[in-house]
């Protein structure tokens, strides 16, 4: 479910569960700055146990699951909204990842959001922003990860462009050097694969342009440090750089023998296809350097849930340009947000809706809920969930775009009960809410053009009684006829509506 609370703690955290490495940072927020306090990473290679089959084995997940226990002692005792943790592309990638998610949370105590390949690039934009100078032009960011690798041009504190490749260092490994043997040949395939991907997205990384690239990742913070040992360079990355690192690592043919400066004994393994990524992109994007910042995705999350308890929160900045987009009836959406909100304060304790995140997301399904009507009328419901679903959403997790697209298919007609029930608990909340919303979209069937009466809502477990004043229902046959078929409808998901 959403997260909850906006309030000011006095340290907030961030995990990032990467394809290679696991992160952790715990920070103190101190007028609207972060000062960190403790960072902690270990080499997990997550990515290296999916199998075929897109299954993550059991060992992988056992390191996992290892790295987390120490990091949980850390984050015993934070309160819910303190702390986020964001699974990348191996957990995207992964068909058993609700296992891994499951237990994850059960050690950590909080929730565990496996993220898109555009959102970890907003995110890591913001956490390389929030690290460099505040200047006024562009800059092209990279973060070359285990499974994936995220390209942003922004300005600023704002992404204008978010990419997300299917290229990373774990991945390329396991692909073209498993053996730890280093040939020209297999360095020739894993730099074409990577220029292969690249094709797709230059031409309009070109378009919008940049003043300065900076990587974001271990690769790069290696590749650079590694051409300044060899005296190319003040720990930038650079074509001659490139070039003679290149060579050097294809003289010594072997994972085993790249004792070289700058590069740690656990990244020697992955350490050629990182570098035939880095090239890659120099030559596709004709980078003349490229600068390494410490700020990457942990930050950025930081920064981002720092943003979120001081109401920046970027979420209702995606919900309004969906709106827009999709030409909601803004007027209604309010209509419908007010009556469902004023429903909630009546129901909230005997349903178990007190928790500040069911609010918010009530009040995202009040104002998209009408999002698939720009497609077509007809099961607009199910054009609006698919939307939501399947978007690249600013601020959203994968399972938060889930449920909130849950909310918009179960608005009207036929609650699909069975995709509720596999959320569990949850999931009977969310029918909870949905029964909230529904009652509040047929309160305003009439769409404003009438002013509508008080109406009390009292819940029991099962059930939800609805009071009009007396007589108001009789004169008014629409609204009847229509809570008459809403009672059926929720017979079907086992509460009794009565209406009087």
């Amino acid at each position: 479910m959403p997260h909850t609370p906006a309030k000011t703690f006095p340290l907030i955290a961030a995990l990032d569960l990467g394809s290679n490495s696991f992160h952790m940072v715990l920070a103190k927020a101190d007028h609207g700055e972060i000062r960190i306090l403790e960072r902690l990473g270990e080499k997990v290679q997550l990515a290296a146990g999916i199998d075929e089959e897109r299954m993550l084995s059991e060992e992988a997940m056992q390191r996992g699951f290892d790295c987390l226990r120490r990091f949980a002692q850390l984050i015993n005792g934070m309160p819910p909204g303190s702390v986020r943790v964001v699974g990348t592309n191996a957990l995207r990638e992964a068909r058993n990842r609700t296992e891994f998610t499951r237990r994850a949370e059960e050690i950590l105590g909080h929730p565990v959001e496996v993220i898109s390949g555009r959102e970890e690039a907003r995110l890591i934009y913001l956490g390389v922003s929030h690290t460099l100078p505040d200047n006024p032009g562009r800059r092209l960011v990279v973060d070359i990860g285990g499974g994936s690798t995220e390209f942003i041009v922004g300005q600023r504190f704002e992404s204008l462009l978010r990419e997300s490749l299917q290229m990373g260092c774990v991945s390329f490994t396991r692909r073209y050097f498993n053996d730890g043997k280093i040939t020209p040949a297999r360095y020739a395939q894993a730099y074409t694969a990577a220029r292969l991907e690249l094709m797709g997205i230059e031409n309009s990384l070109r378009r919008l342009g940049w003043d300065e690239a900076v990587g974001a990742s271990g690769t790069i913070r290696s590749v650079g440090l590694a051409i300044q040992a060899g005296g190319h360079g003040n720990g930038e990355i650079n074509p001659e750089g490139l070039a003679w690192l290149k060579r050097k690592v294809l003289k010594l043919g072997e994972v085993e023998k790249l004792e070289l400066d700058g590069i740690k004994p656990d990244r020697r393994p992955i350490f050629p296809a990182g570098l035939a990524i880095v090239e890659a992109l120099f030559d596709a994007l004709e980078l003349k350097q490229m600068t390494h910042s410490e700020g990457a995705l942990r930050e950025g999350v930081l920064y981002d849930l720092l943003g979120r308890h001081q109401h920046e929160d970027v979420r209702e900045r995606t919900i309004g340009a969906l709106m827009e987009r999709y030409h909601v009836d803004a007027d209604q959406a309010a209509r419908v947000e007010a009556k469902a909100l004023a429903a909630l304060d009546q129901v909230a304790d005997a349903w178990q809706l007190q928790d500040e995140g069911h609010r918010e997301l009530l009040v995202w399904g009040a104002r998209v809920h009408e999002l698939g009507l720009d497609i077509a009328h007809y099961h607009y419901h199910k054009h609006g969930a698919y939307l939501i679903e399947h978007s690249d959403l600013a601020g959203f997790s994968r399972e938060d775009q889930l449920v909130l697209a849950l909310l918009v298919r179960g608005h009207r007609r036929n609650i699909p009960a069975d995709k509720f029930n596999d959320l569990g608990v949850e999931g009977d909340k969310l029918i909870r809410l949905c029964i909230i919303l529904r009652f509040a979209i047929l309160f305003h069937h009439i769409r404003g053009t009438q002013t509508m009466p008080e109406v009390t809502l009292q819940a029991g477990a099962r059930s939800l009684e609805l009071r009009f004043p007396a007589g108001w229902l009789e004169a008014n046959p629409l609204t009847q006829a229509d809570f008459e078929q809403e009672a059926g409808w929720l017979q079907r998901v086992g509460y009794q509506l009565s209406v009087s």
